[in-house]
């Protein structure tokens, strides 16, 4: 066996995902390849191709992982042994702590533009917003609209969205995060506790 293909044999879905990931977010979908991506791994465009049928495809595995790791947060928060105003203030400042510490993962869940994989994208950010909006709908009662659920939605993205684009980390902008939370809070008609 030659040394190249032992190396090739330690190729795996999660280093590819992780490299495509970063040249997606750098340079566009539409101007990576997986020629591309092969040469940043070091390894041979064929060797892709075991892992993944085309570049769609493995964009496609990126962003499900990433929004299944989001998703998994918003479990995890309503598992806590937390008041659900505690738990609300949690999930806003966690979606925006995970798209300022993970920039590329955000900028591909929410940010990408090309036609050809929206297509695609369609079922991952509506079901993910759904369990947010059902979280929220959940922990806030009947006094929250789902109009007000899409507007926190929003203002939440939006902070994000101004903060990466920024190049911020979360740790950068903590105390402006839990200032912006609380006017959303009042907004659902939620008082803080304590």
């Amino acid at each position: 066996m030659s040394p190249r293909k032992s190396v090739e044999q330690e190729l795996t879905r999660d280093m590819i995902i992780d490299t495509a990931r970063t040249l997606f977010a750098q340079s566009g979908y539409q101007h990576v390849s997986m020629r591309k991506i092969a040469q940043a791994l070091e390894y041979s465009h064929g060797a892709l191709y075991y892992h993944f049928q085309n570049k769609a495809e493995l964009f496609y595995a990126i962003v499900a992982k990433d929004f299944s790791l989001l998703n998994h947060l918003l479990i995890e928060i309503m598992n806590e042994e937390l008041t659900n105003t505690e738990k609300v203030k949690k999930i806003l400042l966690r979606f925006i702590q995970f798209g300022l510490d993970y920039p590329n993962h955000y900028e591909l869940m929410f940010l990408t533009r090309n036609r050809d994989i929206q297509q695609h994208l369609q079922m991952a950010p509506v079901e993910s917003y759904e369990q947010f909006a059902q979280t929220l709908s959940t922990l806030c009662g009947s006094r929250v609209t789902a109009q007000a659920i899409w507007s926190v939605f929003l203002a939440v993205h939006g902070f994000v969205s101004v903060h990466c684009r920024n190049e911020q980390t979360y740790e950068e902008v903590e105390g402006v995060a839990k200032t912006h939370i609380r006017f959303m809070l009042k907004g659902l008609g939620i008082e803080e506790e304590g």
